[in-house]
């Protein structure tokens, strides 16, 4: 066997559907038979969806995904499937050193992938090293001793997620053995351009080992996470072979020649160590591959182009509300229009996820609410094909003044005013969201978000935050891109000219409460992201003064951050599990 037919399944699963993700992976594995394939390769966890949290502390979900894998395995035959899974102690199939239970007294669990062929499950492999914000960890003990495939006499080694990136000491044993061919099972969340610095991590690491790579990710949303997808396959010189398409499903297939592979010399370093001799501390896992009837099919490799940076961003936006609405068992949503970039902005994604008939758009003008607000609302209504229906909550308000009155014993309007209003309209969205079963997008974004510029169970009351991790600066830059795409723009240009406002006071500006974007999104970055001190972001050109106080913004605000709705993440560091800072918190970092 010289030639070996490869195939990533690039799969969409749902945590915990296990069935529906079991009769996914059967079609793909119906297609790879088809198009002949000897090795398929599933994304990590793709049994069970990653991550599934808690559900792997119920015992019966670990047993259901174990039988749901013995039914995965029933069905491989004429091709070798490695497919991710939850493996329990007592499943085990290859030795491993750990204890057979946890700290918890409960049988330990592996971030496992399965070998499947003739009808059983042959072996597994279980992940070494997990990443650094504690998840997988919290569920899973590290595995101990890898594992060959040997197909056919010819060597394939398996890792999961993280364990390339610690090759020095995860993959050792196995190019020690002879791997030609190292297959990785990932679920690698999106991240404004870790695609590209990915890409160029397999490659390099192909080369220096002289190795062919096969790199199976997933797509889909799952709550706060999307997968991208942009799977690979590549050469023994590093060269990309196959690409899948960011964000879709897709099955990749390519032929790789396992001669050049043996004839190379390209591998050089610590890992390229390309002794054939057999190693002890390597389980061997012998798979007989059946001898092709004719000449197979010729196939042409799919190589997909990049996404440039913003296409990237905005479909990641786009499938993460089409799953999320999807998945948790909503068809529509409804989406507060302000006449703003925000709303604006968010709107289009949900077009764009669920087609126009599925989004119901809601226009609350207020007695502060401009004449250009209203009229840019229902243009894009117009523009998007949306319904749009607009509940003056000038009635409301009154009557919640007249209310109130007494009890604010004649003090002066401020903020609670403004917020009330807000929070009027919080209340009308979530009663549309309760009489017709849509799901209420808010529009906040991260910029907003950050410095606590948003209404506790008013603009901040829903069930998704479309934008909650995009900055102000690139909404802008996201809804000129959206204009740019299509013959005819979709967000009015007056939408994006003029100055952004909350309308919920005369002549109110933004800026007459927060820095200018163009300053504030770069200090939150330096701060929020990149755990900055105020004297490493003064030394970088921003004036001390404005920076402290976007720090003590910041930092009283995480009540807020804490209570709102879950929201993809996009950036490296987003508003969610990436940041964990305690409520109560008497440390500021500044000089007080």
């Amino acid at each position: 066997m010289s030639v070996l037919r490869i195939a990533v399944a690039q799969m969409n699963p749902t945590v915990g559907d296990l069935n529906g993700n079991v009769r996914r992976i059967m079609e793909w594995l119906g297609e790879a038979r088809k198009a002949q394939v000897d090795l398929v390769a599933f994304p990590e966890l793709a049994i069970t969806g990653y991550l599934p949290e808690d559900l792997l502390f119920k015992p019966q979900f670990v047993n259901d995904n174990l039988r749901a894998l013995d039914e995965v395995a029933q069905a491989c035959h004429d091709v070798v499937a490695v497919v991710g899974y939850v493996a329990q102690s007592a499943q085990i199939k290859s030795g491993v050193s750990r204890p057979s239970f946890d700290s918890n007294g409960r049988p330990a669990l592996y971030n496992s992938a399965a070998l499947l062929a003739e009808h059983q499950i042959a072996g597994n492999w279980h992940k070494r090293y997990f990443p650094r914000d504690g998840n997988e960890s919290r569920y899973f003990q590290p595995g101990q001793q890898p594992s060959l495939l040997v197909m056919n006499g010819r060597m394939v080694g398996v890792t999961i997620g993280e364990d390339l990136w610690h090759s020095e000491t995860s993959t050792h044993a196995q190019m020690a053995a002879g791997v030609e061919v190292m297959v990785n099972l990932t679920a690698f969340p999106f991240q404004v351009e870790q695609s590209r610095s990915r890409e160029q991590f397999f490659s390099t690491w192909a080369k220096k080992n002289g190795v062919i790579v096969a790199v199976a990710n997933m797509i889909g949303g799952q709550d706060e996470l999307v997968f991208d997808g942009n799977s690979l396959i590549l050469d023994q010189s590093g060269q990309v072979v196959a690409r899948g398409g960011a964000f879709r499903e897709e099955l990749l297939i390519a032929d790789v020649s396992l001669v050049s592979v043996k004839r190379s010399g390209n591998a050089s370093g610590p890992n390229s160590v390309r002794k054939k001799k057999p190693l002890s501390v390597v389980d061997r896992l012998l798979v007989k591959l059946p001898i092709a009837k004719g000449t197979k099919i010729p196939i042409v490799p799919g190589l997909a182009a990049p996404l440039g940076e913003l296409e990237e961003v905005y479909q990641a936006l786009v499938l993460s509300v089409k799953d999320y609405v999807r998945k948790n068992g909503f068809t529509r949503v409804v989406i507060g229009l302000s006449g703003g970039v925000d709303s604006a902005l968010t709107a289009v994604v949900a077009v764009d996820a669920l087609g126009a008939a599925n989004v119901l758009g809601i226009f609350m003008p207020s007695p502060y609410t401009s004449q250009e607000s209203e009229e840019d609302a229902v243009e894009l209504a117009q523009r998007l094909g949306i319904e749009l229906n607009i509940i003056p909550i000038t009635p409301t308000f009154e009557a919640y003044r007249r209310s109130l009155a007494p009890s604010f014993d004649q003090r002066p309007a401020d903020m609670t005013e403004e917020n009330l209003q807000a929070r009027i309209r919080g209340n009308l969205l979530m009663a549309l969201s309760n009489k017709f079963g849509h799901l209420v997008l808010t529009t906040g974004n991260k910029s907003e978000l950050s410095v606590g510029y948003s209404t506790l169970y008013g603009d901040m009351a829903g069930g998704f935050a479309v934008i909650k991790d995009v900055s102000k600066t690139r909404v802008y830059e996201l809804a000129r891109f959206c204009n740019a795409r299509g013959p005819s723009t979709v967000i009015p240009q007056r939408t994006l000219d003029r100055p952004p406002s909350a309308e919920l006071k005369p002549d109110q500006k933004d800026e007459d409460t927060l820095p200018p974007y163009t300053v504030l999104d770069p200090i939150l970055q330096a701060y929020v992201e990149e755990d900055r001190s105020l004297e490493e972001i003064v030394r970088a050109g921003f004036d001390r003064v404005t920076v402290a106080r976007v720090m003590r913004m910041v930092d009283t605000n995480e009540f807020k951050r804490r209570q709102a709705p879950i929201g993809v993440k996009i950036t490296r560091r987003a508003l969610g599990k990436d940041r964990r800072m305690p409520i109560t918190n008497g440390y500021r970092g500044l000089d007080e």
